[in-house]
């Protein structure tokens, strides 16, 4: 059963309240110390204050001695109470950052029906810069309630002295808060748009990096730069308004903060001059009023990390709140059992039908690639059950009854453009460390001689998106990520399409012999894999029009053999 914690927030300011319940404990301990620190800060001129008029009325070494002692005392009060005040808060932030970030990312891991148009790159930003400003919140809340207590003990001092100087702090402190809140939400609307234009300029860095060798193909490196540029200068624009903005908020924060403490001295230097308070009295006040502009400052400043925390946070919403392909269902499917696709209409698929029996070797060639991208988002799960008519049933039960994570363990599609990621041979493969088959998996999809042409062999280091790779190499690395996993049942999309005509004989052999006995689908239009299946099924318009050996299909379906033979 998942805890409250563990469900996933479905806005903005879900996503705030969850970091502050479960840091509850730490912002109280940090509170009560940042709390210590500013009464101390505040404490040091009223102390001063109280030492001139003592000084003036009674003057004497011992009463001297003790004032010093109890200036030390604040003093010590200051330096520990904010060192490890802003230890626990940092510490919290920092973790419930590292929180945020694991659970967008397991989220973006996960197939989602999404309602929004999130790229790899926009979700990259939200994991990181959405996540860190959203878990300032937990810094934030405990500096603006110690910056509170500053100015509230600075207000009830210089009133036990005036009156009128405890109203001017308190009503001076409200003015400035009205004005500055309204300037904060125009910094959190401004920060929202902000980050996502930089966001779409990260996914648009990841979508060329992606691209970059097709756009050295036919010569669109120069459109791609153009186009990568607009964007830029478009988040470019939108920082300048947000730091124009920004400035114009601390610039007006600190004119107003001030005003305000020039507004106390100079009442109370009038006060003193007509008698109503004493010298001390004066020295205190004078002494509040440079205080107060750094809680003032840190008071002032709290709206607009509130308003930016707020913004990141519903952009995070985007992807936490996004809804799953399908609800988990309580069952999950029977080891080494079968595929069945009964009557399935989505997209270029009309009223599919056909059935591999557990333990068969069966290739599916599809006359119109989009219907077998189709068919394989399907047995994926990338599309829901909802969306489509008709039913899928592995191993004897229906897809939309079983859990995501039970059909991925049972059932493995691989894609034709699968990720190649940075790390080594062997971390590609087995990511988890714990295959038994990896050696199996490299031999049966010919990976031998790329591991042999390496002194660190499996260890050979592998750059992102296996750029140090050839198209081919990388093609059998997926192939042999796919065999090494060792799954129930197995669909391949086009393995072999950057590989050589013997090399792929040889991987339609291996591949009979490693996944004997185990359910495998291969969606291919390869002349050696279709031969290496124990029958071949004819995917054209939408539907299966015809089933048999490949060779009995060369012989007997001229469509056929003009669509495979090579």
């Amino acid at each position: 059963m998942t805890t409250p914690d563990e469900q996933r927030p479905r806005t903005g300011s879900d996503i705030l309240w969850t970091a502050l319940r479960r840091n509850a404990g730490p912002m109280a301990g940090g509170t009560v110390l940042m709390g210590m620190y500013q009464a101390g800060e505040t404490a040091f001129p009223i102390a001063l204050g109280l030492i001139v008029e003592h000084t003036l009325a009674n003057r004497s070494l011992g009463s001297l001695g003790l004032s010093i002692a109890a200036l030390a005392v604040i003093i010590t009060t200051v330096s520990l109470s904010w060192r490890f005040g802003m230890r626990v808060l940092q510490k919290a932030n920092t973790t419930e950052a590292h929180r945020w970030r694991v659970q967008v990312a397991a989220c973006g891991l996960q197939p989602v029906a999404r309602n929004v148009d999130l790229k790899s790159g926009e979700v990259l930003t939200i994991a990181t810069e959405d996540a860190d400003q959203t878990a300032d919140i937990v810094e934030v809340v405990p500096l603006l309630i110690s910056s509170l207590v500053a100015v509230l003990i600075t207000a009830v001092a210089l009133g036990m002295a005036s009156v009128q100087l405890g109203l001017l702090v308190i009503v001076g402190t409200t003015a400035i808060l009205t004005v500055l809140s309204v300037m904060s939400r125009r910094i959190g609307a401004g920060t929202g748009e902000q980050q996502a234009r930089v966001a779409r300029a990260g996914a648009k860095v990841a979508d060329l990096i992606s691209g970059l060798r097709p756009l050295h193909g036919f010569g669109g490196n120069h459109a791609a730069f153009l186009s990568y540029r607009k964007v830029s200068t478009e988040a470019k624009t939108q920082a300048i308004t947000v730091a124009r903005v920004n400035g114009a908020y601390a610039g007006t924060a600190l004119a107003l903060n001030a005003i305000l403490a020039a507004a106390v001295t100079l009442t109370a230097g009038w006060q003193a001059f007509n008698g109503q308070i004493g010298i001390g009295e004066l020295v205190m006040a004078v002494g509040l009023a440079q205080f107060i502009m750094e809680p003032l400052r840190m008071f002032s400043e709290m709206p607009k990390y509130v308003m930016i925390a707020r913004a990141s946070a519903e952009r995070m919403a985007l992807v936490l709140a996004a809804p799953p392909v399908m609800t988990p269902g309580p069952e999950r499917p029977s080891r080494g059992g079968d595929l069945e696709v009964d009557g399935v209409r989505y997209g270029t698929l009309r009223e599919l039908k056909f059935h591999v029996s557990a333990g068969e070797f069966v290739a599916i060639a599809a006359y119109q690639p989009r219907a077998a991208a189709d068919l394989a988002s399907i047995l994926a799960v990338h599309v829901p059950p909802d969306a489509y008519d008709g039913v899928v049933r592995v191993s004897g039960r229906d897809l939309a009854d079983l859990a995501v994570e039970a059909v991925r363990e049972h059932l493995l599609v691989n894609p034709y453009d699968a990720e190649i990621f940075a790390g080594t041979l062997r971390t590609n493969i087995d990511p988890a460390g714990t295959g038994r088959t990896v050696p199996e998996a490299v031999e049966a999809s010919m990976l031998t001689d790329v591991v042999a042409l390496h002194r660190e062999g499996l260890d050979h280091a592998v750059r992102d998106r296996g750029a140090n790779l050839s198209g081919g190499q990388r093609q059998r690395l997926s192939l042999a990520r796919a065999l090494a996993a060792d799954t129930d049942i197995l669909v391949l999309h086009d393995p072999t399409t950057a590989v050589d005509a013997v090399t792929e004989q040889l991987i339609a052999r291996n591949l009979a012999e490693l996944r004997r006995d185990r359910t495998t689908v291969v969606l291919t239009s390869s002349p050696a894999l279709l031969d290496a299946a124990d029958r071949v099924l004819v995917l054209d318009d939408g539907v299966i029009t015809a089933e048999d050996t490949h060779r009995n299909l060369l012989s007997t379906d001229e469509n056929y053999r003009l669509a495979v033979a090579r």
